[in-house]
């Protein structure tokens, strides 16, 4: 894991299919969907971000990203990776359609709920779990880095903490370094098969694709 100094990870890129029905699957996919993201552990595969990362920040306990177990604050490090995946990433999409049910209200609760959720773990911290960056942090401040901020200011300056890490950077450069050699080769081939994004995590432009080595 990439902290900011050391990286113990490979990144491969691939074809994708898109919500807007362009792309392909790839055939060296081996996500059981053909999505992304996905990772590949010395043959042990887990995909879903919020099961990538708890993965990782527990593969590299040096690297301080996670909370371990026994420690008082591992329920509510636990429970931000559950509530980014059975409410952030709903609720966004629920909106992104246009979408309005109270089953889905009650359910999922709204964006409003979670901006206001957030500010208030927020309100007394620099970082979900207190003054230390967690894969929780990561995970959770990633979509508001790729979709644009809250307009609260409290979670968006945590977002901009967050965004404006040293790994951060080097998945930005990472990313347009990619971009660059994809474009060219999509030039002289004149068509578009996939864009890619790279780990971690971060502020990024691009979609998510990525099956990603760990090298131990």
């Amino acid at each position: 894991m990439r902290t900011g100094g050391e990286s113990d990870c490979q990144a491969d890129s691939g074809r994708v299919q898109r919500m807007d029905g362009t792309g392909e699957r790839d055939p060296r996919n081996p996500h059981p969907e053909g999505k992304v993201p996905l990772l590949d552990h010395n043959g042990l595969l887990v995909w879903e971000s919020s099961a990538i990362m708890l993965h990782l920040a527990d593969l590299f306990p040096e690297a301080g990203m996670s909370i371990p177990h026994g420690h008082p604050q591992c329920g509510a490090y636990l429970s931000w990776f559950a509530w980014y995946a059975g409410v952030v990433e709903p609720t966004m999409a629920i909106e992104a359609a246009g979408l309005d049910h109270a089953v889905l209200r009650s359910t999922f609760r709204s964006t409003a709920e979670v901006k206001a959720r957030l500010a208030m773990a927020l309100a007394d911290r620099p970082y979900l779990m207190g003054d230390r960056f967690t894969a929780a942090d990561l995970l959770l401040h990633s979509p508001y880095a790729f979709f644009g901020k809250t307009g609260d200011p409290v979670v968006d300056a945590w977002v901009d903490r967050s965004a404006g890490r040293p790994a951060a950077a080097f998945a930005a450069e990472l990313d347009a370094q990619k971009i660059a050699v994809r474009k060219q080769k999509e030039r002289a081939r004149g068509r578009v098969r996939f864009v890619a994004l790279t780990f971690p995590q971060g502020s990024t432009q691009v979609s998510p694709l990525l099956l990603l080595s760990i090298v131990s």
